[in-house]
C-alpha cells in the first residue's frame, strides 16, 4: 500500500500539503480533487518520484511498477501502432535480453527469453495495442500513420494509449480526458472498470469520477481529507461534515460566550474569583472548532440579448465541409434539413470524426455551406467558443487590453468602454488585481478559458455555440458555466465529453453520423451505449484481423517466414468483399424460399404485438391534442376555480395515460426486436 504520514511539501515559498497522512490501498481507484493551485500535481509529483517529501515519510511497494501519461509532445516518424506498442515496457526489457541472447549464441538465454516474451503476451501486443488506438479514436486506416503527422490533441491520446499499454500496479492520470470526445471518454472509462491495479486520477469531470473511483482525497488549505466513495460521495460526505463542524462550531461559542459572561461579571468580585480564574482555564484548555470558512465561488451570468430571431437559423438541403488548396470540395455532410428555434439548448453528439465541428463552424460563418442554404434569422448575434479558441488570444497582452480592443471593435454598443469598467467587469470571472495586467500568455488554460468566456459574455450573443468549452475549466467553474447557461435567454448549441453539463443544459439532441444530421431520440445513457457497442465492435475487428494474420502465417511453408503484421489483416478485413460462391455451395432458390419463409415467420409471431403499436400510434397524438386543449384552458384569464380543478384532474390523467402508453409502446418495439434477432430476420 501506499502511505503518507505527516507529509509536508513545498513549492517555492508556498505550504502546499501541511503534515497530511494517508493510505491508499491497492487495487483502489482513487479520485484526487482539490481547486486548481491546492496542489494536486505537487502531490502526482511525489508520488512518481520526481519531487520529494520536504518533511514526513513516504512510502510506496518497491516492486510496483508504475505508468503514467507523458506531458510531453512525442516527435517521431514511428508509427502510431508502434509508439504505443513500445509503451509496454516488459515487452521491450525481454525482446532487448533475447537480441543479447542471440548475439552471445546463448542458447539457455534465447529459450528462456522466448518463454519470458510469451509470458508477457507477445503473441497478441500487437492487437493490443491496436486495440486502445481504435478505442480512443482513431480510424483503422491512421494506424500505421507516423506519431509526428497528427496534431497534438491526437498526439496526446496517443500519449495516453502508450501508458495503458505499459504493464503496471499504478497508474497515475493526470486530467486523462482534456484531449478525449465523449466516444473515446466512455471507452476509457470501460478500459478503467476494468484495471486490476490501484489508480489515481485528477479530473474536473464528475461523471468521469463517479464512474471510476470508489475513494476521494481532497486537498484544501494545505490539508488531505480520505473519504470513502466516489465523487458525488464525496460531496455528500463534506457537506454533512462541513454542517457538523459548524453545528459543533457554533455550540461551542455559546458555551465560550456563556463562561465569559460568568467572568465578565465575577472576576472583580473578591468572593467570586476564584471561580472566573476556572472559567478561564477551562476556554483556554478548549480545543477550538474551527469555524466553516465559504470558500469564494465563481459566478458569473450571460447579459440579456438585444434581440431574439426566431427561428434562430434555418438550414436547407445543405452540404457541409471544406475545400482544399486545390479547390477540391470534401463533403462531410449531406441533406442536412435543420432548424433552431429561439431558447433551445441542442446538444450535438456523434462519434469522433464524424463532422461535428464541421457542423458548428459552418453555422459559426467559420466556413461555408458547400451546397444548400443556410438562413439566418434578423439579428443573429453568434457568440462562438472553439476548441482552439485559446490559441487566438494575444499571449503578450493581458486581459484589460484584450477587452479594450474587444470594446472598441463591437462599437462598445449598449456597454461601457471606460476602463473602470472593464475591469470591474473582468473581476467577476475572478480577474481581479494585479491579474488585469498579467500576460495572457503566462496563465494556465483555465484562465484563458475564463477570459474567452467573458469576451463572449460582453458581446451579448443570442446564440452561443460552444465547442468544448470545458477542457481546462475546474469543477467551480463548470458549475458556474452550467447555471449560467440554464440562466440564459437565448440559444444553446453545445459540443462537449462533460455529460453532467450536457445533462444539465441541454433538451434536445442531434446525432451526427454517417454524413447525417438528425435528432436523437434518446437519452446520454441510450448514447453512452451506442458508443460502447461501436467501440466493441472495433476491438473485434481487430481481434479478428489479428487472428486471421496468425492462420495466414500458419500456412506458409518457411517456418522462418516473417510474422504478417496484424495491421495488414486489419485493412482486408476493412476492405475485404465476401468471398465468391460456388454452385455446389449456394442456391438462389432455395435461398429465397427460406428468405420468405422466415420473413413469413416473422410476421405471423409479431402481427399482435405491431397491431397494438399501431392502436397506440393512432391514440397518442390524440390525447397530444387533448392535452394541448387542457394546458390552453388552464392558461385562460379568468377561469373559475372548480373549472381550475377539473381541467388539472382531467391533465393530470391524460398525462398519465400518455406515459403508460408510451411505456407500453417501447415494450411492445423491443419485444418485435427481441423475435427479429431470434429468428436472424428484419421486420
Amino acid at each position: 500500500m501506499i502511505t503518507l504520514k505527516n507529509i509536508t511539501l513545498r513549492r517555492g515559498t508556498k505550504v502546499l500539503l501541511d503534515q497530511v497522512n494517508a493510505t491508499i490501498n491497492p487495487g483502489e481507484s482513487v479520485g484526487l480533487v482539490g481547486r486548481n493551485g491546492a496542489g494536486k500535481s505537487t502531490l502526482f509529483a511525489l508520488l512518481n518520484d520526481s519531487l520529494s517529501e520536504d518533511a514526513g515519510d513516504f512510502y510506496i511497494p518497491a516492486q510496483w511498477r508504475m505508468a503514467q501519461v507523458a506531458q510531453h509532445m512525442p516527435e517521431t516518424t514511428e508509427s502510431a501502432t508502434q509508439f504505443v506498442l513500445d509503451g509496454d515496457t516488459r515487452l521491450a526489457e525481454v525482446n532487448a535480453q533475447l537480441l543479447a541472447a542471440e548475439e552471445a549464441g546463448d542458447g539457455m538465454a534465447i529459450a528462456q527469453a522466448h518463454a519470458d516474451l510469451h509470458d508477457a503476451g507477445a503473441h497478441d501486443a500487437t492487437a493490443r495495442a491496436q486495440a486502445l488506438i481504435l478505442g480512443l479514436g482513431f480510424k483503422v486506416s491512421e494506424l500505421d500513420q507516423p506519431v509526428n503527422s497528427f496534431s497534438g490533441g491526437w498526439r496526446m491520446r496517443l500519449q495516453l494509449a502508450r501508458a495503458l499499454m505499459c504493464p503496471s500496479d499504478l497508474l497515475l492520470l493526470d486530467e486523462p480526458t482534456n484531449h478525449l470526445d465523449l466516444d473515446a471518454l466512455v471507452w476509457l472509462e470501460a478500459w478503467l472498470k476494468r484495471y486490476p491495479g490501484t489508480l489515481i486520477t485528477i479530473s474536473h469531470d464528475r461523471e468521469f469520477l463517479d464512474a471510476i473511483t470508489n475513494v476521494t482525497l481532497h486537498i484544501e488549505n494545505a490539508r488531505l481529507t480520505r473519504y470513502g466513495g466516489n465523487y458525488s460521495k464525496f460531496e455528500e460526505l463534506q457537506a454533512q461534515q462541513l454542517e457538523l463542524q459548524q453545528s459543533a462550531f457554533e455550540r461551542q461559542q455559546d458555551k465560550i460566550a456563556h463562561l465569559q459572561k460568568f467572568i465578565d461579571r465575577f472576576k472583580a468580585k473578591a468572593t467570586k474569583a476564584k471561580q472566573a480564574q476556572s472559567r478561564m482555564k477551562q476556554i483556554e484548555r478548549m480545543e477550538k472548532v474551527a469555524p466553516v470558512l465559504a470558500a469564494a465561488e465563481f459566478t458569473f451570468e450571460f447579459k440579456e440579448p438585444a434581440n431574439l430571431p426566431n427561428p434562430m437559423l434555418a438550414i436547407t438541403d445543405a452540404a457541409f465541409g471544406y475545400t482544399d488548396e486545390q479547390d477540391q470540395d470534401t463533403v462531410i455532410l449531406r441533406d442536412v434539413n435543420r432548424s433552431v428555434l429561439a431558447g433551445q439548448r441542442i446538444g450535438i453528439l456523434g462519434a469522433n470524426g464524424q463532422g461535428k465541428s464541421t457542423l458548428v463552424k459552418t453555422i459559426a460563418r467559420e466556413m461555408k455551406a458547400l451546397a444548400g442554404k443556410v438562413t439566418e434569422g434578423k439579428g443573429l448575434n453568434i457568440g462562438y467558443f472553439a476548441q482552439q479558441e485559446l490559441d487566438v488570444l494575444r499571449p503578450e497582452e493581458n486581459p484589460l487590453e484584450h477587452m479594450i480592443r474587444l470594446a472598441k471593435e463591437i462599437g462598445a454598443e449598449g456597454n461601457s468602454a471606460r476602463e473602470q469598467d472593464l475591469r470591474n467587469y473582468l473581476g467577476t470571472f475572478n480577474f481581479s488585481g494585479d491579474m488585469v495586467k498579467q500576460a495572457v500568455g503566462s496563465m494556465s488554460g483555465g484562465e484563458k478559458a475564463r477570459l474567452v468566456l467573458a469576451m463572449i459574455v460582453w458581446q451579448r450573443p443570442n446564440l452561443l455555440l460552444l465547442d468544448e468549452p470545458t477542457n481546462h475549466l475546474d469543477l467551480a467553474t463548470r458549475e458556474a458555466l452550467a447555471m449560467a447557461i440554464n440562466d440564459f435567454d437565448g440559444t444553446v448549441m453545445l459540443v462537449s465529453h462533460d455529460r453532467h453539463l450536457l445533462r444539465a443544459v441541454c433538451e434536445d439532441f442531434w446525432l451526427v453520423g454517417r454524413g447525417k444530421v438528425g435528432p436523437f431520440d434518446g437519452d446520454l445513457d441510450d448514447y453512452q451505449r451506442y458508443l460502447l457497442d461501436e467501440s466493441k465492435r472495433l476491438r473485434e475487428e481487430a481481434r479478428l484481423a489479428d487472428q486471421d494474420a496468425r492462420g495466414q502465417n500458419s500456412e506458409k511453408s518457411e517456418p522462418s517466414a516473417p510474422a504478417q503484421q496484424p495491421l495488414d489483416a486489419l485493412k482486408q478485413v476493412a476492405t475485404k468483399p465476401a468471398a465468391p460462391r460456388t454452385e455446389a455451395s449456394f442456391d438462389p432458390k432455395e435461398a429465397r424460399r427460406q428468405a420468405a419463409a422466415a420473413r413469413q415467420q416473422l410476421a405471423d409471431k409479431t402481427k399482435p404485438f405491431k397491431k397494438e403499436l399501431e392502436q397506440i400510434d393512432k391514440k397518442l397524438p390524440q390525447l397530444a391534442a387533448e392535452r394541448s386543449a387542457l394546458e390552453e384552458k388552464l392558461a385562460t384569464p379568468g377561469l373559475s376555480g372548480p373549472d381550475v380543478v377539473e381541467a388539472g384532474k382531467q391533465l393530470a390523467a391524460v398525462n398519465n395515460s400518455i406515459e403508460q402508453l408510451e411505456e407500453r409502446w417501447l415494450e411492445l418495439f423491443e419485444q418485435i426486436e427481441a423475435i427479429a434477432q431470434e429468428l436472424g430476420a428484419t421486420a
